[in-house]
């Protein structure tokens, strides 16, 4: 099947299982939230072990429990170790968003299974001088800070959902690669529940390897500049240049499939794009295959 003429190729992602934990950043300052939002879910480390995340939504003060702006993250680990995931989410709220001035940090999980602890990894910040109190209708932990003070909710639920849902876009020019990319990322914005952790990502990987101490290393079949040594082993079509993957995270399957859609529709307004296709590992890897040809 083709959109605008641009090939879909008939092929699937694979998805797994992760636990997410679901957010809101307050502050005095719009600056101040974006950067804290930006900065604690940088660094996508769900390959290697550790939290990765994305901003889902700025959002206005009359959505927020302090009755200030603030911006909805999602925080996700791919393992089923609840502990190494209190500990790694831990490092992105203590150093990302308790050192931002003014910032206040709140529960939004909407399905919660279980909930995750604050007060041993980043209420003991206050070095035994934090202390508990009701506000805004939250149970939260005050942290004495040199700009006092900071304070998040006791407790962050946890939900399950699902990760890596990826698409390819192969493109013809270096202009395509971020054009395509931007407007596919602003339609898949407009998804509820739903993070692009890369945004344009440009280096799809593999699990195997040959140095496994890195992790996921280099999809060498599609990298166009190893063409002419691969020759037949290369797998980049002959006007393929450049072959950015998007990659996407939800907290439920049908919306993983929505912002699949829109942003593959996206991606086919714009020329210099030629191909749609996908990253898999013959099913080795994920527990669900999605389709490209059943998005539309």
């Amino acid at each position: 099947m083709d959109i605008n003429g641009i090939e879909i190729e008939d092929t699937y992602c694979e998805i797994f299982d992760g636990k997410c934990v679901r957010a809101i950043i307050t502050a005095d300052n719009d600056q101040i939230i974006e950067r804290a939002a930006y900065d604690s879910t940088s660094t996508p480390g769900a390959v290697i072990g550790r939290v990765e995340g994305g901003v889902e939504s700025f959002i206005d003060s009359s959505k927020t429990p302090d009755g200030k702006n603030g911006a909805i993250v999602q925080f996700w680990f791919g393992l089923d170790d609840l502990e190494k995931f209190e500990v790694e989410l831990s490092y992105r709220i203590r150093q990302d968003i308790l050192v931002k001035p003014f910032t206040s940090l709140f529960n939004a999980t909407p399905l919660p299974e279980g909930y995750i602890g604050m007060m041993k990894q980043v209420g003991h910040c206050g070095d035994g001088y934090e202390w508990e109190e009701e506000l805004n209708g939250r149970k939260m932990i005050v942290v004495p800070i040199a700009i006092p003070d900071f304070k998040v909710e006791h407790q962050l639920g946890y939900q399950s959902g699902f990760m890596g849902a990826n698409f390819w876009y192969m493109c013809e020019t270096r202009e395509a690669v971020i054009e395509a990319g931007q407007k596919a990322l602003e339609a898949i914005k407009e998804v509820e529940g739903i993070i692009t952790p890369f945004d344009i990502c440009s280096a799809a990987s593999k699990p195997e390897t040959n140095y496994p101490w890195i992790g996921p290393t280099t999809n060498h079949p599609y990298c166009p500049s190893l063409k002419p040594k691969l020759q037949e082993e290369s797998l980049v079509p002959e006007k393929a240049k450049y072959i950015p993957e998007i990659v996407i995270n939800g907290l439920d399957m049908e919306n993983v499939k929505k912002a699949m859609k829109v942003g593959i529709e996206a991606a086919c307004e714009v020329e210099g794009v030629n191909k749609i296709s996908a990253g898999n590992y013959q099913g080795k890897l994920g527990k669900y295959k999605l389709h490209l040809k059943d998005l539309f």
